[in-house]
């Protein structure tokens, strides 16, 4: 009997043993099906970001993959250890004891379940939350049911036997979300902190490792106080685990943290979005996709960027505040480039103040964006000038009459330049006419030059946006056309580097986080593309202060403490202002306008763009050593008169040095200069009938006629003036030969308007001829009626504008009843 019941209890035993082994395979075999495999864990990464970053690595910008978000995994060893105590102690205080799945911590969850009724409580180390994460299935993940609790602790158990720990530390720290889409420990600490994982302290890790249990609730950005409470915990956390004392961890909890101004930064935001297009050039869109974890590295230098970022804001700040023009100064933009000319890398770039400003366009690129470049354009006329190649090159001491000239445009309109404080100069020389920026003399150059030959001169300059000279007229010597300020940054850097063609770059390389190079910028041989000698020819005269005394005075914001050559621009409707310039190492632009093309008001060319430019330069070279331009071989010295540029003579009162390519040295004396003796009481030449009392020896000017005027006005005795006995009067007939009196306004087939807006007597057109040896009267003629008599110097008058279409002249007589006219001019009246 006891045996037979033994025997049935053994039976039932061995019936639910059975029952039991085929329920757990069963049970394991519902649990682990399908169950993924560990070796395939790396496959399952988060696929890393693209990082745009400057020259030193800094993060600039990163591009987030479509399906997943900002990711930069590192080695563990970069990541701070007070951020790994911080994870072990939230996440899984035995986590380098227990073999991936913590018992201790299973059996507790188990039972707070059993009593809810319900998965309350999961009891996962790191080693299965890196399971879960990165091998179950998103939809799996999610769920709180046995069977993903089982496949998870399998998994687990199986990347314990194949990962160290490290590794595996690594991968949840690198892999784990942060929130605001911050895949892994770099990519949280550049979100919520705006710095590398690196440079993190105590009160910072202990944040981040308290995030990945709820990103949402615990978000700083949103909810500050329930950071700081879940970052106490943490810290709370570290102290039970021997990490920290409790002082210290006070002390991390005290601190004030300092967030990130946003979660999702960039920088040098115009250059990255440039980067992007040429990344968009360099790579189709399936490389792209498929180039996950590339970091391109650029040329620019973010410390650069952000004295350049300060010195725009700076500028346009101080333009809003001033007092000085009650209507304002109406500037909201202005852009920078600063470029390597060496090399063409583009150390900084900015595009707007303000990228993020719609009202004011920010978005907008005006580094590369073509605009109007006034004067900033006049360095490469007279470089194509000095060329010695060419037929009848100029020098920097080539004589250009600085006086009111008419030029006709390629449809037969007028065109009249007036120099920016509506002056005119006399006989300057070219380096004057250039460092003072003076507007007549730069159409005379261009118009020396010739506009074909300018066009092709500055596309070698790697200048794109003029193309057709034939469309263009001699305005284009004072910004006519339209350029970019890049292109045109670029093109000065040739004058810097002895004459070699700058192209701008701004990748340096692209490679992934494996170390594979996919791109890196090769420098080509520099492609030369002016003269040596040209090239510095023009930065002497750039850097030359005293040059620079008539158009902007001695001593200016333009002149630093260091050897540097520099040009502004502003267009004659003030829609916009230049300065450009450089040393042998960097040369920096600046525009300033308004992206509308509204005009500024009362905008200089040393208030605008040249404070930012003088700003710039002194930040990033003050801790730099000064650099000498280096003249080259091939170029001579000599004395010259300073007002004719000729060989000085005994009369010559004005001397000076000047540097010449051979060839193209004066050869002729000056004859500018002429001494003479004068009577006293006529202010004529005098003769044998002058008594030696009244003998006086002057020194004259013997001027073009269209300069005397000029002469006169400035209290030159003109050489013209003395000799009306010996002058020589020829009647010009129109379309002959003209006389030495000329008339100078109006311009030749100049069309004048009727306003209905102002009474008729109001509107009057001014007559004006200059060049009559030895003064008297000269009566202008309209139309072959006398309609004003002039009796001196300067001979000017107004007559009162009629419909139609007319005939100008002037005429003068002699004592001795000789008679002589200037040119005719046919001008119109609608």
């Amino acid at each position: 009997m006891r045996n037979s019941r033994k025997k049935v209890i053994w039976s039932v035993l061995l019936a639910i043993l059975a029952i039991t082994i085929v329920s757990a395979a069963e049970l394991f075999h519902w649990a682990l099906k399908d169950l993924p495999d560990a070796a395939k864990l790396t496959e399952r990464l988060n696929p890393p970001s693209m990082r745009i970053t400057d020259r030193e690595g800094r993060l600039l910008y990163e591009i987030l993959p479509a399906e997943g978000g900002r990711h930069t995994p590192l080695p563990l060893e970069v990541m701070p250890l007070a951020l790994r105590q911080a994870t072990i102690a939230t996440e899984d205080s035995s986590f380098y004891l227990n073999p991936g799945v913590d018992l201790v911590g299973i059996l507790r969850a188990l039972w707070i379940n059993l009593r809810g009724g319900e998965v309350l409580a999961g009891g996962s180390t790191l080693t299965q939350q890196v399971a879960r994460n990165l091998l179950l299935e998103e939809d799996e993940r999610n769920q709180r049911i046995l069977r993903r609790k089982l496949r998870e602790i399998a998994l687990a158990w199986q990347i314990t036997r194949r990962y160290s720990k490290d590794e595996v530390l690594a991968l949840y720290l690198n892999q784990t979300y942060y929130g605001k889409l911050a895949y892994g420990v770099e990519a949280a600490a550049q979100t919520y902190f705006g710095k590398p994982v690196s440079e993190l302290d105590v009160a910072e890790c202990a944040l981040l490792a308290g995030l990945p249990q709820a990103p949402a609730l615990y978000d700083p950005f949103d909810n500050l106080e329930a950071a700081k409470s879940r970052q106490k915990t943490v810290l709370g956390l570290m102290v039970k685990q021997g990490y920290l004392t409790a002082e210290e961890a006070n002390l991390a909890a005290r601190e004030r943290l300092k967030l990130a101004e946003s979660p999702y930064p960039m920088d040098a935001p115009h250059f990255v979005m440039m980067v992007r297009s040429q990344l968009d050039r360099l790579f189709t869109p399936e490389e792209l996709r498929a180039g996950r974890g590339l970091e391109v590295r650029t040329t620019l230098n973010l410390d650069w960027q952000r004295l350049a970022e300060q010195a725009v804001s700076n500028q346009l700040e101080r333009l809003r505040t001033q007092t000085d023009d009650p209507f304002g100064h109406n500037v909201n933009s202005a852009a920078l480039v600063a470029i390597d000319p060496r090399s063409g890398e583009i150390l900084a770039m900015v595009g707007s103040p303000d990228y993020f400003n719609a009202s004011q366009a920010g978005a907008v690129n005006m580094a590369l964006s073509p605009r109007q470049p006034g004067s900033a354009l006049k360095p490469l006329i007279y470089a194509a000038a000095f060329d010695p190649q060419r037929p009848q090159p100029w020098s920097p001491g080539t004589m250009i009459l600085d006086v009111t000239t008419h030029f006709e445009t390629h449809d037969g309109k007028p065109y009249t330049p007036v120099n920016y404080d509506g002056l005119e100069h006399g006989p300057v020389l070219a380096r004057e006419a250039l460092a003072s920026s003076l507007n007549v003399p730069a159409v005379i150059a261009l118009e020396h030059v010739g506009l074909p030959a300018f066009y092709s001169f500055a596309s070698r300059l790697g200048i794109t946006t003029l193309e057709d000279p034939y469309q263009a007229d001699l305005s284009v010597a004072l910004g006519g056309g339209e350029v970019r300020l890049l292109e045109l940054t670029a093109a000065y850097g040739a004058f810097a580097n002895g004459g070699y063609r700058v192209s701008p770059f701004a990748i340096l390389e692209i490679s992934d986080n494996q170390g594979k190079t996919y791109y890196r910028h090769l420098s080509e041989p520099a492609e030369k593309v002016l003269d040596a000698r040209v090239a510095w020819l023009i930065t002497d005269i750039l850097s030359d202060d005293n040059a620079r005394l008539i158009g902007f005075g001695r001593d200016s914001i333009l002149r630093l403490d260091r050897p540097a050559a520099v040009k502004t621009g502003t267009t004659t409707n003030f829609h916009d202002n230049w300065t450009i310039g450089y040393t042998p190492s960097l040369v920096v632009g600046v525009w300033v306008g308004n992206t509308s093309h509204e005009a500024m008001h009362n905008i200089t060319g040393l208030t605008g763009a040249a404070p930012i430019w003088a700003q710039m330069m002194r930040s990033v070279l003050s801790a730099r050593p000064e650099e000498a331009f280096t003249r080259p071989d091939g170029l001579i010295q000599l004395e010259i008169c300073g007002l004719s540029g000729k060989l000085p003579t005994p009369a010559c009162p004005n001397r000076r040095l000047e540097w010449f390519i051979p060839g193209t040295q004066p050869r002729s004396e000056d004859s500018f200069y002429r001494l003479a003796e004068i009577d006293q009481a006529t202010s004529r030449l005098a003769d044998e009938s002058t008594p030696p009392e009244r003998r006086v020896v002057v020194t004259a000017v013997n001027l073009p006629p269209q300069a005397e005027r000029w002469a006169r006005a400035h209290g030159l005795t003109v050489w013209s003036d003395l000799t009306s006995q010996a002058a020589s009067a020829t009647t010009a007939t129109e379309g002959g030969p003209i006389a030495g009196l000329r008339l100078l306004s109006p311009a030749p087939n100049a069309v004048f308007f009727l306003s209905d807006k102002l009474p008729l007597e109001a509107q009057q057109l001014r007559l004006q001829a200059s060049g009559l040896p030895g003064g008297g009267l000269v009566t202008f003629y309209v139309d072959g009626t006398p309609v004003a008599v002039a009796s001196q110097p300067p001979y000017e008058a107004w007559w009162q504008i009629e419909k139609g279409n007319h005939t100008a002249w002037a005429a003068s007589s002699t004592e001795k009843g000789e008679r002589f006219e200037s040119n005719r001019v046919r001008f119109e009246v609608r």
